[in-house]
C-alpha cells in the first residue's frame, strides 16, 4: 500500500477527529515532516511517533521509558490512535506482535 502524502495524512486524521471523538486520550496530535507525533492521556502511555516513510512507531511510556516497534502498517497506527483505549489497543494488538527495540 501507499503510504499517504502529508496532506492526506492530515486529512485523514482532522476527519477522523471530527467525526469519530470518542478518543478523549487522545490530547493532541502535529504533523512534522514524514512524522505523525501523539499526546496521549492513558495509565501507561504517554506519547507515540509514527514515521509514515518507515512505519516505525515510537512510543513513550509514563515511566519515561521508549520503545520503537518496526513495520507497523498504516491501518494499525490508524487503528491504535482512533481506539477507545490506545493502551488497551497498543497492548492487544502491537506491543507482542511487531519486534522492537528500547530505546531509552
Amino acid at each position: 500500500m501507499r503510504t499517504p502524502s502529508n496532506i492526506g495524512v492530515f486529512f485523514l486524521i482532522f476527519i477522523e477527529y471530527i467525526i469519530l471523538k470518542k478518543n478523549m486520550a487522545i490530547l493532541s496530535e502535529k504533523i512534522n515532516g514524514k512524522l505523525i507525533e501523539v499526546s496521549i492521556n492513558s495509565s501507561n502511555l504517554k506519547s507515540s511517533t509514527y514515521n509514515t516513510e518507515d512505519k516505525s512507531l515510537l512510543v513513550e511510556f509514563n515511566n519515561g521509558s521508549i520503545y520503537e516497534y518496526n513495520d507497523v502498517p498504516w491501518e494499525i497506527f490508524t487503528k491504535f490512535r482512533m481506539a477507545e483505549s490506545q493502551g488497551k489497543y497498543f497492548n492487544t494488538n502491537i506491543s507482542k506482535t511487531y519486534k522492537y527495540q528500547k530505546v531509552k
